[in-house]
């Protein structure tokens, strides 16, 4: 079954952080990427680069940042192959946001008729 991991993470984390801890943090991701079980992910610019559109009575309405000011934001996903809910959490528990004060949000994906 294929899951989306969803990785909410804390934009202060890394504050602080040298050159060598940056990296490694960054190899921890790379290292998920390459594992066989990860078919696509990807990484996005920082929320202050985003964009939110809204329709009202047919009219869009666009503002320039994220949709919410919170502490956590959604920075990137992987998708994912596993056996079950269970693989997929344990992938999942190894993204480094999830111990840095974010979150890695676990959701099955939807297949639709071929």
């Amino acid at each position: 079954m294929q899951y989306a991991l969803l990785i909410h993470f804390d934009p202060t984390a890394q504050q602080g952080f040298s050159e060598a801890e940056n990296a490694a943090v960054t190899a921890e991701y790379m290292a998920i990427r390459s594992d066989p079980r990860v078919t696509d992910g990807a990484e996005l610019a920082s929320a202050e680069t985003a964009s939110t559109v809204r329709v009202q009575a047919g009219q869009s309405f666009i503002t320039d940042g994220p949709f919410a000011d919170t502490k956590e934001v959604f920075g990137g996903f992987f998708v994912v192959d596993a056996e079950d809910l269970d693989a997929a959490i344990e992938l999942a528990a190894r993204i480094p946001a999830a111990r840095m004060g974010g979150a890695v949000e676990v959701r099955p994906l939807v297949v639709r008729g071929a």
